[in-house]
């Protein structure tokens, strides 16, 4: 009898271990009543009689059926291998899953076909409680993240999660509940009950967020698109005694309901260290509408070009830019407003360290650019090449941007000669180390230029943690 044995395409490995098989194993000589079968299948067209699941616990039978149907449509024995490979991935993507391994037999019984294949998925459910502890790096700052998980609770991929998280500016913990759609995992709903408190040195804030949201997302073509609602109740205080009297003016308590959409395009063949395709990200939020005292309509975007040229360097371009617009004739909250400014965004400069300020503390801004454009090589020689040395990459970079208030009484024209006026822009070079495909740190030598009074610089080195860079 012919067996198949396969959890990938990838080329077999000398040890079958990560396979669960050997290579010896791979194709099993056949019996010599079974020859001319087996030649059969692997040189002529086959039909899939038989998809089965093995291993079944709480896992409802009705969502895989999505995920495994299209290996009925496979006409050949590599497209059978093939299309269970995908199945294979698309079963594991629902997180539900510790291991799945996937068994390819020729049919057998009265209703066999001299042709037919049976396709066997063995499953290895997850457990109904499981825990996790982790490190996070957020923009400039970093956590340790303590998480109890409940995946699979109705037996159609839900999940619901716990996560407590203490940072170095952050404190937090939530509950969320998740489910997709079956047979369109891309298709989901999350809702979210949340306590944050974090600290804002830069302006002298503290605030505390206590919240409920619910977030849909889905696929549409080529973009992926986002729609939240939010409602959340927001204590903002003084981190400090000497916090300008701007900073005591915004605090207190505020409730702020908001409604948001984003639609992102992302062909980049990598998040952290790109080297072809683009990005752009598009969001709007409005508040006011649905309750609450906050009353704003924000839009920002974001757009990354990226281009391999000579010796493995890539050149990429970066452009960012947004604007909050007051309405029902309040004034904009200093917890809604952009910041600028640090290792993450326009380099040399402190952190949100750039724009309207007050005694020392940074206010944020209503309208703000910054564009950046950056050129990324291997490490001279090329030590570690294929290993180690491929996590890192060394920088050239140039920034610039600017964030300001403007007057909505006045035109367009008014408001681009606003944003033009007192550019802040650095150049310098460093090193970037990427953690995993979420993360990257970068120690760089910063010249910044154009600084304006207050502004608060890092002239020299400057290190950066983040997810998100300019």
């Amino acid at each position: 009898m012919g067996t198949v044995h396969a959890k990938s395409l990838d080329p077999l490995p000398m040890h079958g271990r990560d396979l669960g098989v050997h290579p010896d194993d791979l194709i099993e000589p056949p019996e010599q009543e079974q020859e001319s079968k087996q030649e059969i299948l692997e040189n002529k067209d086959v039909v899939v009689q038989h998809v089965n699941i093995e291993g079944l616990g709480r896992t409802k039978e009705d969502l895989l059926g999505y995920e495994i149907s299209d290996v009925f449509h496979a006409k050949s024995l590599i497209d059978v291998m093939k299309r269970a490979h995908v199945a294979r991935l698309r079963l594991l993507r629902l997180g539900i899953f510790k291991d799945v391994e996937v068994l390819i037999d020729t049919s057998e019984g009265t209703d066999a076909l001299p042709n037919g294949l049976d396709v066997t998925f063995e499953v290895t459910e997850i457990k109904r409680l499981t825990g996790s502890y982790n490190t996070m790096v957020g923009n400039n700052e970093g956590s340790m993240v303590l998480g109890l998980k409940l995946p699979n609770m109705f037996g159609r991929a839900e999940k619901l999660t716990f996560q407590f998280s203490y940072g170095t500016k952050e404190t937090s913990y939530g509950l969320s509940f998740f489910k997709p759609q079956p047979g369109f995992f891309e298709r989901n709903l999350t809702l979210n009950l949340y306590k944050v408190t974090g600290q804002f040195p830069w302006s002298s804030l503290k605030e505390t967020d206590r919240g409920v949201s619910a977030e849909l997302n889905f696929p549409l073509g080529v973009t992926s698109h986002t729609l939240k609602w939010e409602g959340v109740w927001r204590e903002l205080g003084c981190l400090a005694r000497s916090a300008s009297f701007a900073v005591r003016e915004e605090s207190g308590h505020s409730l702020k309901s908001a409604v948001s959409h984003t639609v992102s395009v992302d062909s980049r063949n990598s998040a952290i260290f790109p080297s072809r395709g683009a990005l752009f990200r598009i969001n709007q939020e409005l508040a006011g509408y649905t309750g609450g005292d906050a009353s704003f309509l924000k839009e920002d975007f974001e757009l990354q070009l990226n281009r391999r040229l000579f010796w493995d360097s890539v050149l990429s371009a970066s452009l960012w830019g947004g604007m909050l617009y007051p309405i029902k004739g309040q004034p904009s909250c200093i917890a809604d407003r952009f910041y600028l400014g640090g290792p993450t965004s326009v380099r040399g400069f402190g952190m949100y360290s750039i724009g309207p300020q007050s005694e020392g503390d940074y206010l944020g801004g209503e309208a703000y650019w910054a564009g950046g454009l950056h050129l990324y090589t291997p490490l001279p020689f090329r030590p570690g090449k294929g290993g180690f040395g491929d996590l890192f990459r060394t920088h050239f970079f140039l920034n610039a941007g600017n964030l300001c208030n403007l007057n909505y009484g006045e035109g367009p024209q008014a408001h681009l000669q606003k944003l033009a006026e007192c550019i802040r822009w650095s150049y310098g070079a460093g090193i970037v180390l990427r953690l995993g495909n979420i993360a990257r740190l970068e120690l760089n030598y910063c010249v910044p230029m154009g600084v304006q009074s207050g502004d608060r610089i890092c002239d020299g080195v400057q290190f950066g943690a983040g997810i998100r860079f300019l």
